[in-house]
């Protein structure tokens, strides 16, 4: 059975710092690219930061750029995503997912979400 198992989540103060961790059974992310989705209140979920399979390239949306980064830990089969200097618009429900496509559409698999607030 495969399975993404995040953590991590959390309410934070704006400036503070978050690290959020996928970790897989069933599967080995190494064979794939990892997306990271948020979804705010009355949004779509999307693809926000991205780690390929291939190359190791990453990706960040202009929004999170400087701020969150992306990694991989092989042997323990987790991407991790440290986001840093958090600001309440990062508010959403975070996801990680085997694609890397904007919505997340086709056949994927999905953390089951964690809750990240930025609040004072």
């Amino acid at each position: 059975q495969v399975q993404l198992v995040q953590s991590g989540g959390g309410l934070v103060q704006p400036g503070g710092s978050l690290r959020l961790s996928c970790a897989a059974s069933g599967l080995t992310l190494d064979d794939y690219a990892i997306g990271w989705f948020r979804q705010a209140p009355g949004k779509e979920r999307k693809m926000f930061s991205c780690t390929t399979n291939s190359d190791g390239t990453t990706y960040y949306t202009g929004s999170v750029k400087g701020r969150f980064t992306i990694s991989r830990d092989n042997a323990k089969n987790t991407v991790y995503l440290q986001m840093n200097s958090l600001k309440p618009e990062d508010t959403a429900v975070y996801y990680c997912a085997t694609t890397c496509t904007d919505y997340g559409s086709g056949y994927n698999y999905w953390g089951q979400g964690t809750q990240v607030t930025v609040s004072s």
